[in-house]
């Protein structure tokens, strides 16, 4: 069900999901990313993970994770052509996007290997894909030869240092899943997201002494700090 504006014009964000599919290579840990065409409204020419809305056929009365555990095993059939098993997934975190956007969603990310089986776009809403491990990708959004939304850039980081599948869904499997509820504040040369855990979260001061758990967007480079 698409976002709606509710009676005081907020945006009720609609359910998403997204898969982050690993496979291991001599380079090391890699991930999938995918081109969306620049036409498109929504991240135009962004590089992101498979994922998209979770359809009323995912919802099979379990739940809104299963839902959208489904809903990112289907999105990564139609968006690269792979199969994906919705139990070999695992909650990676949660994403919501701020307020006054104005389209909304609140978004599963899932982790999982991929399988054996070649990547394949349409070339209509996703025009290209390609496997990078986290440090090249974070190291060509750097240098100004790709695009990457900030949900996307943050798993990249989180991602840096895994050499193996294990490792990272080891990791997953011992926590809770982080959940992002961005608050955007203007800061000098470009904008700062504060994420629940920072001190400046509740207040949207990014000055408040304490906890940091932040990404700064700004011309010098991004940077997440947790």
């Amino acid at each position: 069900m698409p976002a709606s504006p509710t009676p005081d014009g907020i945006t009720v964000p609609a359910p998403a999901a997204t898969v982050v599919l690993l496979r291991e290579s001599g380079a090391g840990l890699e991930v999938l990313l995918l081109r969306r065409n620049a036409r498109l409204a929504f991240h135009g020419g962004a590089w992101v993970f498979p994922g998209g809305r979770v359809d009323p056929g995912d919802d099979h009365g379990d739940g809104e994770q299963p839902a959208a555990r489904r809903a990112a095993a289907r999105e990564a059939r139609e968006e690269a052509g792979v199969d994906v098993d919705p139990g070999t997934l695992h909650p990676l975190s949660h994403w919501t996007t701020p307020e006054g956007r104005p389209r909304r969603f609140s978004t599963w990310f899932f982790v999982g290997a991929a399988g054996d089986e070649a990547v394949s776009v349409d070339g209509g809403e996703i025009d290209d894909h390609a496997w990078h491990t986290p440090d090249a990708a974070l190291a060509e959004q750097a240098a100004d030869r790709i695009e990457l939304p900030p949900p996307t850039f943050v798993t990249l980081t989180t991602l840096r240092g895994h050499r193996r599948i294990d490792d990272v869904l080891a990791d997953v499997q011992g926590r809770e899943p982080p959940v992002f509820e961005p608050r955007i504040v203007a800061v000098p040369g470009g904008e700062c997201a504060l994420y629940p855990g920072d001190a400046g979260w509740a207040t949207t001061d990014p000055d408040v002494p304490g906890s940091r758990h932040r990404l700064l967007t700004v011309a010098g480079g991004w940077r997440y700090l947790r």
